[in-house]
């Protein structure tokens, strides 16, 4: 106590159990329970409360982030208020001021208060703009100015209401927004680890500007909407700079525009393995030391493939090499590499940005997406003539990869003598650790499980998993390593039956049925989510 003291006449800002904190005497948890004593007050987990939206929206955004201080629920004038600090008097009144209401205290710890202060109020504060914005615009859109969109003016109903859909996306880990216009309203959907949403319902008269408004920021042609359009562009928060991407496609009511966001945050299972378990990262790590080759991630659309990539980028950037890459759209900057940005309409193409980096004196080359025979002619033949090259296909298994490189027009012998290894990459969600409860498996279930799976681990659904019963996900993989044996089957156009039995058999390849069985034992995901990547086996 007698140093706390000394150190509080330093910082008189501080009160004395942040300091014995801070000086490492006792613990968060410590503190919150002396006060609970204190103070005749209960401990919560906020991450495991139903929050209601409409308790937070009695105080303003500011007083709880500077505060630590988080409205749980609201009944005739009475108040649950989870709170770090109880002391803090002055912030309690101005709360009691602001809502009108009598104050219920309870603790919470501080990271997941500040979390939640977050995600709440970026929930608040989008649907908060859409119903200003649906009041705001009486005018029909075509009546709108176009000018007056490109105005910096941040209190602009259109603006508020992109940004805030474009911050409670990120809050919430949504890898895409769907804005789709139909006859009377325009529907936004968000899609949550790999789940699409309902999320909130606009007026129709919004619809123009709000696409109008994203047009202009992704550089698009705001006075075309016949044509499909393609654009990026960035934005700025707390979290970094963050990619967005956009496409704009004209339906039947309007033009339907669908934002992917390119963020690189986020928690990843096995981040120092590439996102891989240990079984995979060793059957994987090797192929990463040939000195030239091709080595493609395979999987559908939102699979992590360029995730992935850009962790095997980071690793080999350690050794003293020449990286230059060609993507369409650059989805992360890294210092230390070269990055290209795809331009069809300055002729600057996935082929010609490769024909051109060959020029440059690479040593490994990550070509963002293989889409045509043309680009991958030319990433198998800078494979052959010394470069190492990474890039990502679009098939349902690693071995059936071959089959569409010489359906796009690849000769035979190139695919076999430039291939080094094929890995298909698939993401499933995570059971949620709040209400995941184990359960007895159905007869039907472990037909396709195995008998001796007797119980699995499901979610119930609760306010920390928005009531679906999973959280997060974790990427399964099936890696097929490229030997001598596999050559000679490629040129003697074996099928893709027998090149998966010889793997299975020899090289003891894991399929992504069986990479995810495995998750499934473990009570990390459900049998459901298996059934979607397995349901051709």
């Amino acid at each position: 106590m007698a140093q706390a003291l000394a150190y509080q006449k330093e910082h008189r800002d501080m009160r004395v159990g942040q300091i014995l904190r801070e000086l490492g005497f006792v613990t968060e948890q410590q503190v919150l329970d002396a006060l609970a004593s204190k103070l005749q007050l209960k401990i919560v987990d906020v991450a495991q409360l139903s929050v209601d939206l409409k308790a937070v929206a009695l105080i303003s955004r500011e007083l709880a982030e500077k505060n630590l201080m988080l409205p749980i629920s609201v009944r005739e004038h009475h108040m649950v208020l989870a709170v770090n600090d109880p002391l803090n008097y002055f912030a309690l009144e101005e709360i009691r001021q602001q809502s009108g209401c009598q104050l219920e205290i309870c603790l919470c710890e501080e990271e997941p208060l500040k979390k939640a202060i977050s995600y709440y109020f970026a929930e608040v504060n989008a649907r908060k703009a859409a119903s200003q914005a649906n009041v705001g615009f009486t005018t029909t859109g075509a009546e709108l100015a176009i000018e007056d969109l490109g105005s910096s003016d941040d209190e602009a109903p259109i603006i508020r209401l992109l940004n805030s859909l474009l911050e409670r996306a990120i809050k919430t880990n949504a890898s895409d927004i769907h804005i789709e216009p139909f006859e009377n309203e325009t529907r936004v959907r968000m899609r949550i680890d790999g789940v699409i949403m309902e999320y909130v319902t606009i007026q129709r008269n919004i619809h123009a500007p709000l696409i109008a408004r994203i047009k202009i920021l992704a550089n698009l042609d705001i006075a075309e909407k016949r044509i499909p359009q393609d654009g990026h562009f960035r934005v700025k928060l707390d979290e970094g700079n963050i990619n967005i991407r956009v496409s704009v496609l004209p339906t039947v009511f309007g033009e339907k525009a669908v934002l992917r966001i390119l963020a690189s945050g986020g928690q990843m299972e096995h981040a120092d393995h590439f996102g891989m378990d240990d079984y995979s990262y060793q059957q994987f790590l090797p192929m990463l030391n040939y000195p030239n080759g091709i080595i493609y991630i395979t999987g559908p659309t939102g699979s992590g493939k360029s995730t992935t990539l850009y962790m095997v980028l980071e690793h080999l950037m350690s050794r003293n090499v020449n990286i230059s890459t060609i993507e369409d759209p650059v989805e992360k900057n890294i210092t230390g590499i070269n990055q290209t940005q795809v331009n069809p309409a300055a002729g600057l193409t996935f082929d010609v940005g490769l024909r051109a980096l060959m020029r440059q004196d690479p040593d490994i080359i990550m070509v963002g997406e293989t889409r045509d025979g043309e680009t991958a002619g030319t990433s198998v033949r800078a494979a052959i003539t010394g470069h190492v090259v990474l890039s990502t296909l679009h098939t349902n298994d690693a071995v059936s990869s071959i089959v569409r490189l010489e359906d796009m027009g690849v000769e035979t012998y190139l695919v076999a003598n430039s291939l080094v290894g094929l890995v298909a990459q698939r993401l499933l969600r995570k059971v949620c650790p709040n209400c995941g409860r184990e359960m007895e498996t159905t007869g039907q279930e472990r037909l396709f499980l195995g008998q001796e799976v007797k119980k699995v681990r499901r979610g119930m659904g609760c306010a920390h998993c928005n009531n679906t019963g999973y959280s997060g996900r974790i990427a399964v993989h099936e890696i097929l390593a490229i030997n001598n044996e596999i050559r000679r089957m490629i040129v003697d156009h074996a099928s893709v039956e027998e090149i998966t039995a010889y793997a299975i058999g020899h090289q003891h390849m894991r399929t992504l049925k069986e990479s995810g069985l495995i998750l499934v034992k473990e009570g990390v995901t459900t049998p459901e989510e298996l059934m979607k990547i397995s349901y051709g086996e």
